[in-house]
């Protein structure tokens, strides 16, 4: 079982305005796929309400969507849960994806043995949701792959 982070951040840590990407970078969403196909993909309502109904529920994965509000409306197969822990302890053994918003980063990243970021060479103004503090005492890069105005990085846990 592996539990990791995927996120584009901007270079003031913000992921979305507007309840929406504030960028449209086609590498990234390919990227996001490839590690998100066939693993578990735990995300808050505003991140699932933001995928556009077309691609919705996301296929090759196990959608699970986190809100508070009881007989919240999701299509067949999409699980509902209450909070992280709860949807991650019905998935042990499987590699789970947290794919945001903020909250579900701010949930997720001490459980976290990997972070896959997209930084976006961008300052966002009138950001509305960050991605928390990836602190270098905790998080090392063991990867990174350079594109004009954007990065992948990979960090690992340090031990």
């Amino acid at each position: 079982m592996s539990i990791s982070l995927v996120a584009a951040i901007s270079q003031n840590s913000c992921i979305g305005k507007n309840g929406a990407l504030p960028w449209d970078i086609p590498e990234d969403m390919k990227r996001v796929k490839e590690l998100t196909v066939g693993r578990v993909v735990i995300m808050g309502r505003k991140t699932w309400e933001s995928i556009p109904e077309k691609f919705r529920p996301l296929p090759k994965r196990t959608n699970v969507v986190i809100t508070s509000q009881e007989n919240y409306p999701l299509p067949d197969g999409v699980e509902c849960f209450e909070n992280v822990r709860h949807a991650i302890a019905s998935h042990q053994g499987e590699d789970i994806v947290g794919f945001g918003g903020q909250r579900i980063f701010e949930d997720m990243i001490d459980l976290a043995d990997t972070l896959e970021i997209t930084h976006v060479h961008q300052t966002i103004d009138v950001c509305d949701a960050f991605f928390p503090p990836i602190d270098e005492n905790v998080w090392q890069e063991t990867a990174r792959k350079d594109f004009n105005g954007f990065h992948f990085s990979t960090y690992s846990r340090i031990s």
